[in-house]
């Protein structure tokens, strides 16, 4: 299935979409894939706050915030993401509901990149409204919505191998 299909199909059935990756065979390249992705578009939902941010204060130009934000969030983020999904591998692993190391980063950078379409509104909102609390509220949206397809994005990966379709590393 399509991947703009299958994001919109996480907000209805998340753990549906993770089976049906993970049923495709999905290796390293893809997740690694999915994690670069996001993140792209994680950068580009913040042009817009960016280019609003310089207009209101010239003092640092657009083009230093550009540099800024490409640097934390097209090279750091990825690293951090690795960290966290490793992180959550770990915490699966002592909450004895071991997962395969690329299962648990399947979960998390699927969960994130189907939520950059919420950020990339976030971005809009921001730049449009400023920082005000309605976009600080839409803010908690876009992370329910992570926690959510999280969640059951890590159930599924749990039930595959207890169903005995994968094997812990």
């Amino acid at each position: 299935m399509s991947l703009t299909l299958n994001i919109a199909r996480s907000y209805r059935d998340p753990a549906q979409v993770v089976r049906g990756l993970l049923g495709q065979g999905v290796r390293e390249p893809q997740v690694l894939f999915f994690n670069l992705l996001s993140c792209g578009l994680i950068f580009v939902a913040q042009w817009p706050r960016l280019s609003r941010d310089a207009t209101l204060d010239p003092s640092v130009t657009f083009e230093q915030r550009m540099g800024g934000a490409l640097f934390a969030v097209m090279f750091l983020l990825p690293l951090i993401l690795y960290a966290l999904a490793w992180a959550l591998q770990g915490g699966l692993r002592l909450a004895r509901m071991p997962v395969p190391g690329l299962w648990a980063r399947l979960a998390l950078f699927w969960a994130l990149l189907a939520v950059t379409p919420l950020m990339l509104v976030q971005g809009g909102l921001s730049a449009l409204l400023g920082p005000v609390g309605a976009v600080q509220a839409f803010g908690f949206v876009v992370a329910g919505a992570f926690i959510y397809i999280l969640g059951f994005g890590v159930r599924a990966a749990i039930r595959l191998v207890q169903d005995g379709h994968g094997t812990p590393r």
